[in-house]
């Protein structure tokens, strides 16, 4: 009976030892392990897609190097300074492409750069509303902006407005009629057009 208890014994003895040598699965190393840098956001879909323009404010950031990080206003002829490398264009570029000029520039100076470029203020993107509106002038434009919707936000018309005469005025010297009152009713809808940035509307 003895040398049966023992037995026993050392066989538990030797499973839970078994159980107590499992190794661990071995988990994938986090970005701090491995030493990449964060990614940045100037990547996301929605700011690959904005063309830079005129009075945008972005921020330049090298990744480890707080000295080239900078905050930059597009000037009137499209070009930002930027630390070591001068001035660059940037006006008619989208972030990503932005990024890659830039990171090329500082290549020659720093191998293994990581740039990341970010949109921070859209002020570029407007539409202009001139002439018996409410309240003409620039106004806010989100890429989705209707002849009427822009309408709407400068207040509507004036009484004294020309409703049928309304012109839309493109880059490139490209002229659009639009007849407010016949939109307005429902017809000749393809009138009320998707503006594009930097459209003027002026209504005589």
């Amino acid at each position: 009976m003895t040398r049966a208890i023992l037995i026993f014994c050392i066989a538990a003895v030797l499973a839970l030892s078994g159980c107590a040598s499992t190794p661990k699965q071995p988990t994938a190393p986090g970005p701090a392990a491995t030493g990449m840098p964060p990614s940045g956001v100037a990547e996301g879909s929605a700011v690959e897609q904005y063309i830079i323009g005129a009075e945008d404010v972005l921020l330049i950031s090298v990744w480890k190097d707080e000295n080239l990080t900078t905050e930059a206003v597009v000037r009137s002829d499209g070009m930002i300074s930027v630390p070591l490398v001068n001035d660059v264009k940037a006006s008619g570029l989208t972030a990503l492409q932005l990024k890659e000029e830039i990171t090329k520039r500082l290549m020659e100076y720093i191998p293994g750069v990581e740039v990341t470029v970010v949109v921070q203020q859209m002020n570029s993107n407007k539409v202009y509303i001139q002439g018996e509106v409410q309240r003409p002038g620039p106004q806010p434009f989100n890429g989705n902006l209707t002849v009427i919707q822009a309408l709407a936000l400068a207040g509507g018309l004036t009484p004294y407005a020309d409703k049928n005469s309304i012109i839309i005025l493109r880059a490139g010297g490209e002229q659009l009629h639009f007849d407010y009152s016949a939109v307005s009713r429902g017809r000749n809808l393809e009138q009320n057009i998707i503006l594009k940035r930097g459209d003027t509307i002026i209504v005589p």
